[in-house]
C-alpha cells in the first residue's frame, strides 16, 4: 500500500536517497535556474572604478556580444541596455546579470537591473579566483577575460542571490561598520602609547593595573604630555593638589566623572622617575603620545555615540529584546544583526552560522577521519563580532557557562593528567595544549549556539527563554505560547 508521502513524491525513512540537506540544496538550485533559465542569457559584468568590462554569453558560454566602456558603475545603464538589446537581437527573451561584489559598485549594479526589472546575481571572487586558474592553469586575468567567467559561473549556478537591505537594516549595518573602525583605530592608539611609553616613561604604566581602561590614568597621562614639554619632572613643582585639579577638569573628557585618588597620586610620583628612559627620544614620543592620546578620545567618543545610534536602530527594528540575553547587551546584539543582517532571509539557523563561517569543516576521506576545524568562510565581520561578543557570555550567562562547563570537562580532566605523566617528557606539554585546543572549540561552539540563539528569537518572534536555550523546551511551544498571551 503507497502511503500518503510517497502519493505526494517526498522521501520516507533512511532509504529514500536524498537528506533534508540534499533536499534544501536542490531547492535552492531550483530558485536560482529560474532566474538562470538554460534557454536564456547572461550578461556578465567586470566592475572597476572607472572600466567596465561585460559579455553577453549563453548557456553554452559563447560569447554573443562583448564590449568594455570607461564610465562609472552608477552610469552603467546605457551600456546594460545595450548588452539586453543584444540578448534579444540573437532571439533570448529571458536575461539575467552577474558580477562580482566588488566595494560598493555592485550596489549601482543591482539598482540598475532592479530598475528594468532583471534578475541579479552575484559570484563570490574566491569561485573566480579558483575557476581562473582551473581555466587554463595560470593565473592569467583580464578585465575582458573574467566578465566571461563570471557569465559561465553565473550559468553554472556557482553564484548566489545579493540580499537586499531596506533602509532600517543599511542603516544599522553601516553603523556596525563604523563601530568595527573605531573599534580598531582605538586599539592601535594605544598599542602605540603603549610602545612610545616603554621608551619614554616606563614607569608610569606600573601606576595602575589597567592603564588603559582607567579614565584616570588616561585623563593623567594626557595632563602630562600636552604640558611637561617633554620633561614630566616639571610638573612636579605644582604639588598634588593642584595636579589633581588638573586631572579632575580633564576625566569628563574621557567619559568619566570622579577622580580615582591612589591612581592620581601614583602619576604623580612617577613624575620625576627617570627609570627607563631613553634620554634622546623622551621628548618627541611624548609629543606623539599626545597627539595618540588626543585620537584615542575622539574614537572613543565617537564610538559611545554610534553605539547610542545602533541601540535606538535596533529598538526601531523591533529587536530590542535581544539585550534581554544574560551577559549579551543591546550593543553587542546589534553589532551582530549589523553583520548578519536580518535573520529570517536564512533558511535555518545553521545557514547563520555557516555564513559566519563557524561551521565545522570535516576532514574525512575513506578510513581516514581527520580533525575537524571551522570553515572560516563566509562573513569574517560577523565571526570577529560573535567572538568579541560571547566572551562575557561564558561568565554572565548561566546556560552558556553551563554549556561550556561541559564542553571542558574533558580539556580539565586532560590538563589534570599532567602530573601522571610527569615522567615522560613532553606529555605534560602536550596535555596542556590539547587542553587549549579543547576550550578554544568550546568558545567556537558557543559563539556558534549564540548566533542559533539569536536566530531562534528574531525568526520565531519570541524573547529569551532558558529552558529554549538549553534545550529543555521546544522554541516553537515557546512562540504559541506568546502569541495565545
Amino acid at each position: 500500500m503507497v502511503s500518503q508521502s510517497q502519493q505526494r513524491g517526498r522521501p520516507v525513512g533512511k532509504g529514500s536517497g536524498t537528506t533534508r540537506g540534499d533536499r534544501r540544496r536542490n531547492a535552492r538550485r531550483e530558485h536560482l535556474r529560474g532566474m538562470l533559465p538554460r534557454d536564456g542569457a547572461v550578461i556578465g559584468i567586470d566592475l572597476a572604478d572607472e572600466k567596465q568590462a561585460i559579455a553577453v554569453v549563453d548557456h553554452d558560454v559563447r560569447v554573443l556580444a562583448r564590449k568594455t566602456v570607461r564610465v562609472k558603475a552608477f552610469r552603467l545603464g546605457e551600456a546594460l541596455d545595450w548588452a539586453v538589446g543584444q540578448a534579444r537581437a540573437k532571439g533570448f527573451a529571458s536575461v539575467a546579470v552577474a558580477c562580482e561584489p566588488t566595494g560598493p559598485r555592485w550596489l549601482q549594479v543591482q539598482r540598475l537591473c532592479a530598475e528594468r526589472g532583471l534578475p541579479m546575481v552575484c559570484v563570490q571572487p574566491l569561485v573566480t579566483h579558483i575557476a581562473r586558474q582551473q581555466q587554463d592553469y595560470t593565473t592569467h586575468k583580464t578585465d575582458e577575460a573574467d566578465c566571461v567567467m563570471i557569465g559561465r559561473l553565473a550559468a553554472e549556478l556557482h553564484c548566489y542571490i545579493p540580499e537586499e537591505l531596506d533602509e532600517a537594516w543599511a542603516d544599522l549595518r553601516h553603523l556596525g561598520r563604523r563601530r568595527a573602525a573605531l573599534i580598531t583605530s582605538g586599539t592601535a592608539s594605544v598599542q602605540r602609547v603603549r610602545d612610545f611609553l616603554s621608551v619614554a616613561w616606563p614607569v608610569v604604566t606600573e601606576a595602575c593595573a589597567q592603564p588603559f581602561l582607567s579614565k584616570t590614568w588616561l585623563a593623567a597621562l594626557q595632563v602630562v604630555t600636552s604640558r611637561c614639554a617633554g620633561q614630566p619632572e616639571e610638573l612636579a613643582d605644582l604639588g598634588v593638589e593642584a595636579f589633581t585639579a588638573l586631572v579632575r577638569s580633564a576625566v569628563p573628557g574621557w567619559g568619566g566623572q570622579r577622580v580615582n585618588g591612589p591612581v592620581c597620586r601614583a602619576v604623580f610620583a612617577a613624575l620625576t622617575s627617570t627609570e627607563g628612559v631613553v634620554r634622546g627620544h623622551r621628548r618627541g614620543l611624548l609629543r606623539r603620545i599626545a597627539a595618540e592620546l588626543g585620537d584615542l578620545q575622539r574614537a572613543r567618543a565617537q564610538q559611545r555615540d554610534t553605539e547610542a545610534a545602533m541601540t535606538a536602530a535596533l529598538a526601531c527594528l523591533g529587536l530590542a529584546r535581544l539585550g534581554d540575553i544574560p551577559g549579551l547587551t543591546a550593543t553587542g546584539a546589534a553589532a551582530i544583526l549589523a553583520e548578519a543582517g536580518d535573520p529570517n532571509r536564512y533558511d535555518t539557523s545553521s545557514s547563520l552560522v555557516k555564513h559566519a563561517g563557524m561551521s565545522p569543516s570535516d576532514n574525512a576521506s575513506g578510513a581516514f577521519d581527520g580533525e575537524a576545524r571551522i570553515s572560516r568562510r563566509g562573513r569574517p565581520g560577523l565571526r570577529l563580532t560573535v567572538w568579541r561578543a560571547v566572551w562575557p557570555m561564558l561568565i554572565h550567562n548561566p546556560v552558556m557557562a553551563a554549556k561550556y562547563q561541559a564542553m571542558t570537562a574533558v580539556a580539565d580532566q586532560a590538563a589534570t593528567a599532567q602530573n601522571d605523566g610527569a615522567g615522560r617528557p613532553g606529555h605534560a606539554s602536550a596535555a596542556a595544549e590539547a587542553a587549549r585546543r579543547r576550550r578554544a572549540k568550546a568558545r567556537v561552539a558557543c559563539a556558534a549556539a549564540l548566533l542559533r540563539w539569536i536566530y531562534s528569537i528574531v525568526v520565531h518572534g519570541t524573547s529569551w527563554d532558558p529552558d529554549v536555550a538549553a534545550g529543555r523546551k521546544d522554541h516553537q511551544a515557546a512562540a504559541r505560547y506568546l502569541e495565545a498571551a
